[in-house]
């Protein structure tokens, strides 16, 4: 139903939908309303056979899904930054135990220093904890992918994270289609676990597997990865059939058909993006934009096909590999190994900051006249930055970065007031 709602109470009536069993969650910003609305529902038994789990940390939450997803309920949990971080160890034994738990990653920067605005640097963390990770666009796009999510992740045994930007989606109130409860019943089947602890067929989960067959172990959730590739249009598909909505899949082409210039993103800066390239194109430049779903598995055909043609391709990101670079751009550039395609890295976002319109054209426009270098912070204050290294610089006892950086955009702020 056509709702003006919040993101979050949008995605908690969409999960309540999708009937989850348990769902035991600790609160942290930008997630808590996700799981103060659901603890609402519960209580107000609009979600009959659900079962609510208070819990002291986000390391509990983990293991209190893992322990009922273990005996064959559909579980839930959502979690945000230093939560996701502390739940870690319980992360990678729901993915080694095949464990279908969907979880919501409202994604926020993690510290230190602490911040609490949106970058995609937690989820990105846990790129190799065997999760699949979906990346939505907008808030319907979020509420779609859960819906999905929940059959992606019981069909193949895996847990599944659907990350939305924090605060910039959680927290905006915008008109959502949230699927009806009818809907998600003809899409979304019972759960029937592959593996299940039952105390009339007594088996072991979690036993310790040595050299002889933890290679096996890791090939084979690497092979669940893979099929994921598959079944997730298939699912995008038959979700369409049902809602109606192109919501989900591998990734979106916007205006690729003809372009020199490809972006490709992740996440709720695609609409910015697309506001940028549609003006661009006004102009008769040819740009396009790739919106990137399926972050894990990395779609490297689908993003091979989609970039194919594209004389430059700028990979935008709201996290990065420190000492490295970019992540999401190292694994586009092994999809496109043998294309002949100039690759540019964007890192834009972190810590929440801005991405306006004004600083894309900027960058594009250096970019159309080849004078953008390949890495870029985009909106780099590099005043700051030289303060802090000059600091350095002059004494061996310079005092902590964050802190002097702080006293730096203070005094910055003061002297252009006082101009």
């Amino acid at each position: 139903m056509l709702q003006q709602i919040e993101g979050s109470k949008a995605i908690a009536h969409t999960v309540a939908g999708c009937k989850p069993e348990v769902i035991s969650a600790y609160p942290i910003s930008p997630q808590t309303h996700i799981v103060e609305e659901l603890s609402r529902l519960v209580k107000a038994r609009e979600m009959d056979g659900c079962e609510y789990v208070n819990v002291e940390s986000e390391f509990s939450a983990m293991s209190a899904c893992i322990g009922a997803s273990a005996t064959g309920a559909r579980a839930y949990t959502a979690t945000a930054s230093q939560g996701l971080l502390f739940m870690v160890e319980a992360v990678y034994n729901a993915s080694g135990l095949g464990l279908p738990i969907v979880m919501t990653v409202a994604n926020r920067a993690i510290g230190g220093p602490i911040n609490i605005w949106n970058d995609h640097s937690d989820a990105m963390s846990q790129r190799d904890s065997g999760w699949l990770q979906l990346y939505a666009r907008d808030n319907q796009e979020a509420a779609d992918l859960h819906v999905q999510a929940f059959k992606i992740a019981e069909a193949l045994s895996l847990p599944v994270m659907v990350c939305m930007d924090g605060f910039i989606l959680t927290h905006a109130v915008e008109q959502v289609d949230v699927p009806d409860r009818e809907d998600i019943a003809k899409f979304l089947p019972p759960y029937e676990p592959r593996v299940v602890l039952d105390p009339a067929d007594p088996i072991s989960m979690g036993a310790m597997v040595g050299p002889e067959a933890f290679t096996e172990v890791k090939y084979l959730a690497h092979h669940r990865q893979m099929q994921a590739l598959d079944l997730i249009p298939q699912v995008q598909k038959e979700f369409e059939a049902i809602f109606g909505r192109d919501s989900g899949g591998l990734l979106h082409e916007y205006r690729t058909e003809d372009a020199e210039t490809i972006v490709l993103c992740l996440g709720s800066v695609t609409g910015t993006v697309q506001d940028v390239v549609d003006q661009r194109r006004a102009a008769g430049e040819r740009i396009g934009v790739v919106s990137l779903v399926s972050f894990r598995p990395f779609p490297r055909v689908a993003v091979r096909r989609a970039l194919r043609g594209a004389k430059t391709v700028v990979v935008m990101e709201k996290a990065f590999s420190v000492g490295i670079g970019g992540i999401v751009s190292a694994d586009v550039g092994t999809s496109l190994l043998d294309e002949e395609t100039e690759r540019y890295e964007l890192i834009a976002g972190l810590g929440g900051r801005d991405i306006t319109s004004t600083s894309l054209h900027e960058y594009f426009d250096r970019l159309k006249a080849g004078t953008q270098k390949r890495f870029k912070f985009l909106d780099l204050n590099r005043e700051l930055v030289d303060k802090e290294l000059e600091r350095e610089r002059g004494t061996r006892r310079s005092g902590s970065i964050p802190e002097n950086l702080i006293k730096d955009v203070t005094e910055m702020a003061l002297e252009e007031a006082g101009r």
